[in-house]
């Protein structure tokens, strides 16, 4: 015997001897009533009369249903001698329906002309007390009696077992094995394990779909700090040994995990508190909203109980109130004191159960179940007095007729933690098993399959029939039961499907709803795996009907990020705001993520806007006045040159050149007005022409600078007498220099554009907020050699010139074209920092800034002084005058 009750708790030693005493007075009078129905006679036999349900018939289908009864006589009183608390029997309720669920599927067999026709199926049910001892001397009765114990030795023929249906325990399962095993007699389970027998047969579908079932629950409704609790067993530590990692690898982690106790002897007040302290203080921890339970039914008695103890007025605490998520193998029973605990602190739990369907059939059956009318049935007086919390009569002593059973209670008056007249997952299971043996006889009876199934074309007859050669048709059984559905074994001889998902709502009387909203079913088709209707639960009250939230700490706002905090589990994290550049736009981000090339992140960082288009327009301010500022310029330059064509032929405009000076003047024109290729949008003509236009140009104006220079220098040499610099003081001179220096620009810009021309692009990084629509130079090379080729012609325009700045003459240009050489070369040392810095339209503004400024220094430096002398001193400008200051 095992009896998982698991008591005591934080500051709960007081209640719990409290508890204890109301217990030995519960107890005490079970007892007095318990000697009386015995005569007054303890029961001293190590084995005590198993409780049974037996019908005869051609075949015999066992049935060892454990968790009926919980003796702890059997087991306490033995151990403890000296202790009379605990010497009496309390049965689980609940678990009843499965012993009428395979009574009322033999007696379906037997009244349905086309299953086993002149056939009558019999049972014989024990109770395995939760023992192992208990479950080897039920197997030895199914196997070896009739009425009387004789291990070993068949003496009644009319008893031919030709199948077992096992408990909802595991441990049970494998006990019956150890014996079932050497006989190959096929053992129907109704719970599912990782371990497989041979002689086996599962009806509930491969646990791993609830394992599959749980990560997407958890998933869908983002729960990723929980609670686990599992039995203390083999079975719990397969399941946390399976869930964990499966946890781990979805996101999830597990706050702790609790393993409830097996067995607990009540009267060990210390070792209850123990292990009740370590359940506490995980229960209360409030950041963890979701507890999953894995184990048998008692791991409900033992939560309840826990939580009765740290609450002894039966009031609800809101420390306690979770999300419950129960698996298939734990159901809500109660039993004892546990009777008068109310069940809603378990209002909105979610649990998976093997599905089932409605019989109204079987309502009607357990509504005809009564004590006076049921005969064999070993186990019915127990369940009523359990169940109504009274006493039959006893004949034989004088009884208070207080409390007395009349055997007119009705079953549906009951709560459902006490009993359910629905049909629950695990009695669907058992009545399937049922059907799967009959249909598997049926098959083995039937004339088309008896030689395949036999070996042989003799009739067998029935008493010949061994239990292991059922084998063969019941791994291959496919049948309709009587509620319409398709029932057949998987190669790893399990019932195909899934589980469903239910949410429990409760109500004060202690009676509770199963609401189906979902299923889970890994073999389903796609999209079918995983179904869950969230709008049907209805969760506890305090959480005012919104989904709860069960994690570590607060979900990550949008625009923020996770970060991991040290020493703790992943599902613990900091939130930071997202890098520069990038966005989050959900909640609980694990990492921030950029927009798309054409987009920019807001200034919360939780969404992409569309970025401008920006390149420098005639429209916005800056162009505008660039524009402007170039226009001018280029006018007055029009007006300077004007007024050299109208004067001509006054001394200081003949004095440098004339026809260099209009050069000079026409370059300049033009170099202000290539400004304006920079300005507007960038096109495939203007992305040509901008570059080279302005290289030539700009390369002929400082061209025409240098051969200015040099005529200086010629001429002062060619006065020296007997020079011979006389014949290359003219137009001949200065023609070759402007002609043959801007010819190496233009060589150098054609080559540019034929290899590696200029090109419009949409530039979206280098402002994060704008796209750029500018012109790539296609070759930096070349755009770096037309810069600077027209740098080295300033250069040695400024070295002449500076050479020449002291010449004696009557207006030497040499000084003024020394300064604004000075100044163009100081203006273009500066763009190529300048310029590589920029972005954007930045860029552009550099360059037409560089353009304007050295062209204006030109204009200013070199003509400034003729046009003051031509217009507002004119009486300079005479030959005369030129002579005289000359000499």
């Amino acid at each position: 015997m095992r009896a998982a009750l698991c008591l005591g708790a934080v500051g709960a030693q007081q209640p719990l001897r409290q508890w204890g005493q109301q217990r030995q007075q519960e107890s005490g009078r079970r007892r007095a009533q318990q000697q009386t129905r015995l005569g007054g006679r303890r029961r001293n036999n190590p084995f005590p009369v198993p409780h049974e349900w037996y019908q005869p018939g051609e075949f015999i289908v066992g049935g060892v249903l454990s968790q009926s009864f919980y003796n702890f006589y059997e087991i306490l009183y033995k151990e403890h001698p000296s202790k009379n608390l605990f010497d009496v029997s309390y049965m689980v309720p609940k678990f009843y329906q499965h012993v009428l669920a395979l009574v009322f599927a033999v007696k379906e067999v037997n009244e349905n002309p086309n299953i086993l026709p002149n056939i009558t199926l019999g049972f014989h049910i024990y109770d395995s007390y939760y023992d192992a001892r208990m479950t080897y001397r039920t197997n030895l009765d199914l196997l070896f009696k009739m009425h009387r114990f004789v291990p070993n030795y068949k003496c009644d023929t009319q008893k031919n077992l030709i199948a077992i249906i096992g408990g909802l325990g595991h441990d049970t399962t494998f006990h019956m094995a150890d014996t079932l095993g050497l006989y190959k007699i096929p053992q129907v389970r109704v719970e599912s394990d990782a371990n497989q027998v041979p002689s086996f047969y599962r009806m509930v579908p491969n646990e791993a779909h609830q394992f599959v079932g749980i990560i997407r629950l958890l998933k869908h409704f983002g729960w990723t700090w929980i609670g686990l609790f599992a039995m203390n067993d083999n079975s719990g530590e397969h399941f946390l040994q399976t869930l964990e990692p499966l946890l781990s690898q979805n996101g999830i982690c597990s706050a702790f995990t609790q393993r409830i106790p097996e067995q607990l002897h009540i009267d060990n007040v210390d070792e209850m508190h123990d292990i009740a302290l370590n359940m506490y203080v995980g229960i209360r921890d409030n950041k963890v909203t979701t507890f999953i339970v894995y184990g048998e039914s008692l791991a409900i008695t033992a939560l309840r109980t826990i939580i009765f103890l740290s609450d002894p007025t039966n009031k609800e605490n809101t420390s306690f109130i979770k999300v419950w998520i129960f698996t298939a193998q734990t159901d809500f029973i109660s039993m004892g004191l546990l009777k008068v605990w109310n069940v809603l602190l378990f209002q909105g739990s979610l649990s998976f159960t093997i599905h089932s369907q409605n019989l109204p059939a079987f309502k009607e059956f357990l509504q005809s179940v009564n004590p006076s009318r049921t005969q064999g049935d070993g186990f019915i007086k127990g369940f009523w007095e359990q169940a109504f919390d009274c006493i039959f009569p006893n004949l034989d002593a004088p009884m208070d007729v207080s409390g007395m059973c009349t055997g007119e209670e009705r079953l549906q008056s009951l709560p459902r933690s006490l009993f359910e007249m629905s049909m629950t997952g695990h009695s669907y299971s058992i009545y399937n098993g049922v059907y799967a043996v009959a249909h598997a006889l049926h098959g083995i009876h039937s004339p088309r399959s008896k030689q395949r199934a036999m070996g042989k074309s003799e009739r067998l007859k029935l008493q010949d029939l061994e239990p292991w050669q059922l084998h063969p048709v019941l791994h291959d059984i496919s049948f309709n039961n009587s509620a319409g559905e398709t029932m057949s074994f998987t190669d790893q001889r399990e019932v195909e499907g899934g589980f469903d998902i239910v949410n429990i709502v409760t109500f004060p009387n202690r009676s509770f709803l199963r609401l189906k909203i979902g299923w889970v079913d890994s073999d389903a088709a796609d999209g079918k795996e995983f179904s869950i209707n969230e709008d049907m639960i209805m969760w506890h009250n305090d959480f005012n009907q919104v989904m709860p939230i069960s994690v570590c700490n607060d979900y990550c706002c949008a625009g923020y990020q996770k970060k991991r905090k040290e020493g703790q589990k992943f599902c613990c994290y900091d939130c930071t705001p997202c890098p520069e550049g990038k966005i989050s736009n959900q909640s609980d981000m694990d990492d921030c993520f950029g927009c798309p090339e054409d987009q920019h992140a807001n200034k919360k960082k939780n969404g992409c806007i569309p970025k401008t288009i920006k390149f420098l327009s005639y429209e916005e301010p800056l162009g505008f006045s660039l524009a402007s500022l170039a226009l001018c310029s280029s006018l007055i330059t029009t007006l300077v040159l004007g007024t050299f064509v109208q004067h001509k032929d006054t001394p200081i405009v003949k004095a440098n050149n004339r026809d260099l000076t209009y050069a000079l003047l026409i370059a300049l024109l033009l170099c202000f007005l290539s400004s304006l290729l920079f300005i507007g949008h960038p096109g495939k003509v203007t992305c040509l022409l901008r570059q080279p236009t302005f290289g030539i140009i700009f390369s002929v104006a400082v061209s025409c600078v240098l051969a200015k220079t040099i005529t200086v220098v010629a001429a002062f040499m060619a006065t020296k007498p007997g020079s011979s610099m006389r014949k290359w003081v003219g137009k001949r001179l200065t023609n070759s220099i402007v002609l043959s220096c801007s010819l190496i620009e233009v060589i150098i810009c054609s080559g540019w554009l034929m290899t590696s021309p200029p090109f419009p692009a949409l530039d979206m990084h280098s402002v994060m907020e704008e796209i750029i629509v500018q012109c790539i130079e296609g070759s930096v090379t070349m755009f770096y050699c037309v810069l600077g080729y027209m740098g080295l012609l300033a250069i040695a325009s400024f070295i002449v010139a500076f050479a020449a700045r002291k010449l004696p003459d009557s207006f030497n240009e040499a000084k003024f074209i020394t300064f604004s050489m000075l100044l163009f070369c100081s203006v273009w040392l500066s763009f190529v920092p300048t310029y590589l810095s920029s972005k954007g339209k930045s860029m552009v503004v550099v360059e037409i800034f560089s353009i304007l400024t050295s062209s204006a220094g030109l204009l200013v430096f070199i003509f400034a002084p003729k046009c003051y002398i031509i217009i507002l001193k004119p009486e300079l400008n005479n030959r005369e005058q030129f002579l005289r200051r000359r000499m």
